[in-house]
């Protein structure tokens, strides 16, 4: 009870700058070191075989809709956690939560039914060629199938963190993704006693971080002390509390599968106009520019629950002074990242394979599109940290539909056919520009629905 109340002062009452940096640092620590396996995850494919690099960027759709059905759900649970700690039902907060890692289970069935039957279908259907077919087939299958491991570690992970405890999630990302990194190299080359895989290694380390991080998030849910208790004796679902998860979490998960859907029209978009060179640049973007994003996703992290609690709290200062300041961090940090690809974009491109892996590609090419490329998106940065904030808080407050409104705008409905347009008008070399005009526009929704927020619900704040 004594732990419960201190955390209640915190969430209440600390200086919220203070407040936003103990909650979010540990979360931008851990998703910087996640953003930074992706990056080296990539960098030891595409050194090994361009091929490779390019099958894993064509179906990385079908990991964006693991990430969305995993992380969506987990985020509708740390919502509801969240919202109900804060208005002191502490036995519901449990039911989430006991909710929450159950539904683990139907997450994994789905995935991996598609790890089985869909895999080298989707494959076949963006390449003719058999070596980047048979690629994506082993690397995807592996991860799909056996992707409990990771859809279990982010449940505890959001579950922990609707709670204020951002350490131990950060140290489950962290000990996954270091055990993938030393492993990445060993398994590709086949560096001493282990075999050479190729991609299917990287697969295979990706599979082994993530089982490591979900029994030490195993071991730590069930062996301390939390806000929240697991309550699987005598479990039973509750429709209600099912539909509450599913509020928040449904929303969330159509927003972040709009990202793979979004990523399948380009690269369509890319083989429409036979541009490989296209394909292989914006698979190399997306990995990079994790390291910007990353960083403000482990920002809303530490948001979310400040938010939702002090919505469930009734304290309107407080909400407002979460807002502004997570606006100010998260426009800082793209602010620094829109530098950083403006200024070093060849030497970032450079990181990703040697001449000699390169076989459909020519890198001279790669290269002058991918500068040009790596500036222009660029400049959908700092208007994207507006938008991740708001949609954080919508969230947070269960006004998930709102997030899922703007994501199907921008990535649906003003993207994907900008992106159209500029290639049919202008050429496959302007398709780029999409993203800073969908950015924007995104973020001018965010404001009317926050305004109408402002109007209704937080009127009736304290």
């Amino acid at each position: 009870m004594e732990k419960e109340v201190h955390q209640e002062n915190k969430m209440g009452t600390m200086s919220m700058t203070k407040l936003i940096f103990t909650m979010s640092l540990p979360a931008i620590f851990s998703m910087t070191i996640l953003a930074m396996y992706n990056v080296v995850d990539s960098i030891f494919i595409s050194n090994y075989d361009m091929d490779g690099f390019t099958a894993v960027s064509l179906a990385y759709p079908l990991q964006l809709f693991l990430i969305a059905a995993s992380v969506g759900t987990a985020v509708g649970v740390n919502s509801l956690v969240s919202r109900k700690l804060g208005e002191r039902e502490y036995h519901q907060a449990n039911a989430a939560a006991t909710h929450g890692l159950v539904l683990c289970l139907f997450t994994y069935a789905v995935f991996l039914l598609i790890g089985i039957f869909g895999v080298r279908p989707f494959m076949s259907a963006f390449s003719s060629n058999p070596r980047v077919v048979d690629a994506g087939v082993d690397y995807f299958t592996c991860v799909l199938c056996l992707s409990l491991f990771s859809i279990v570690q982010v449940m505890i992970e959001k579950t922990l963190q609707a709670t204020g405890n951002m350490i131990y999630p950060m140290l489950f990302q962290l000990l996954g993704a270091v055990v993938n990194i030393i492993f990445d190299p060993l398994l590709i080359f086949g560096i001493g006693p282990f075999p050479e895989m190729g991609v299917l290694g990287a697969a295979v380390a990706t599979v082994f971080g993530q089982f490591c991080g979900m029994v030490f998030a195993l071991i730590i849910l069930f062996k301390k002390d939390h806000k929240v208790k697991i309550e699987l004796k005598g479990f039973r679902f509750d429709p209600l509390t099912v539909k509450n998860i599913y509020a928040v979490g449904f929303p969330s998960i159509i927003m972040q599968s709009i990202g793979g859907v979004m990523m399948l029209g380009l690269n369509a978009i890319f083989q429409a106009y036979n541009s490989i060179v296209s394909v292989d640049v914006f698979g190399i973007y997306f990995k990079l520019q994790s390291f910007v994003f990353m960083p403000c996703f482990g920002l809303n992290q530490g948001l979310m629950p400040i938010l939702g609690y002090n919505y469930g709290a009734r304290n309107k200062k407080r909400l407002y002074s979460a807002l502004k300041r997570g606006l100010l961090i998260a426009a800082g940090i793209m602010f620094i990242g829109t530098v950083v690809m403006w200024t070093m974009p060849d030497v970032m491109i450079s990181l990703f394979g040697d001449e000699s892996s390169y076989t459909d590609v020519d890198p001279v090419t790669l290269m002058r599109v991918g500068e040009r490329a790596f500036r222009i998106l660029s400049l959908c940065f700092v208007p994207a940290a507006g938008g991740i904030i708001f949609t954080t808080l919508f969230q947070a407050v269960g006004k998930g539909i709102r997030s899922l409104l703007m994501s199907v705008a921008r990535q649906l409905l003003i993207l994907l056919p900008a992106a159209f347009l500029l290639a049919m008008t202008l050429g496959v070399d302007e398709v780029w520009f999409a993203f800073p005009i969908a950015e924007i526009s995104s973020l001018a929704l965010a404001l009317v629905f926050f305004f109408n927020l402002v109007k209704t619900d937080f009127k009736k704040l304290q």
